[in-house]
């Protein structure tokens, strides 16, 4: 039976996610996983984690991956340097490269071995702009935070499927599928219960692989859609 595995934010943590995949999901080329956003910052190996997505791509496995909102912060910040104007010959930092270093973007470049943001490789930029905003499966919507259902068509706040943290969800606007997002961490125990209670209209499953040291909090999750089994593997990486 082919699987559908779901995977939320894994934030530079490289270790961690090789770890899932390759002792836990264990895919094979007939399965799918879906990953929802939120690759780099905060954990010390983002370059690592995006070339790994990059080689499971290239190596034909059936995989697709939305935005999330690190890497908007990281675009807008690439493309504000790019325009951005010097001053007695010394660049000045922009409001979006503050923002996106304060969030975990100094660890990013720490991993990219760079101090000027125009050195990230252009591929990995690229890669970044082609990402999905929200992908629907039969059952399922997957998405990295949610969705604007003050807006007379949620599917066009594209800003909301990357930053919104507290939504009411109309599921008759949705054609009552459920929410599968991450981007606001929760414990395991809030995610078991998600997965458990049919009632929920969404299900969370970021469980804050950098919070490794907050009980609760710390795994890289993946779950599984058809079964509802999850797999959990803790921090490797910090």
């Amino acid at each position: 039976m082919r699987k559908h595995w779901v995977i939320p934010d894994i934030h530079g943590c490289a270790k961690t996610l090789k770890a899932l995949i390759e002792d836990m999901v264990m895919p094979t080329k007939h399965d799918w996983v879906y990953f929802l956003g939120d690759y780099i910052d905060r954990g010390p190996a983002s370059k690592e984690v995006i070339e790994y997505l990059m080689h499971l791509q290239k190596e034909e496995y059936n995989v697709r991956f939305l935005m999330g909102n690190h890497e908007d912060y990281l675009l807008k910040a690439y493309d504000e340097e790019l325009k951005g104007k010097s001053f007695l010959g010394f660049k000045q930092k922009g409001k979006k490269k503050k923002e996106w270093l304060f969030h975990g973007g100094k660890q990013c470049m720490e991993s990219y071995g760079i101090s000027n943001l125009k050195d990230m490789p252009k591929e990995h930029i690229d890669w970044m702009r082609k990402l999905e905003y929200y992908i629907e499966l039969d059952d399922y919507l997957l998405v990295h935070a949610g969705f604007n259902f003050n807006n007379p068509d949620p599917f066009e706040d594209k800003d909301a499927m990357l930053w919104v943290r507290d939504y009411e969800i109309d599921k008759s606007r949705i054609k009552n599928k459920k929410i599968i997002h991450g981007h606001v961490p929760v414990n395991l125990e809030f995610i078991y219960m998600n997965l458990r209670n049919n009632f929920m209209k969404f299900i969370d499953l970021d469980n804050g692989v950098y919070m490794n040291k907050r009980e609760g909090f710390g795994n890289l999750v993946a779950l599984e859609l058809i079964t509802r089994d999850y797999k959990a593997q803790y921090n490797l990486d910090l």
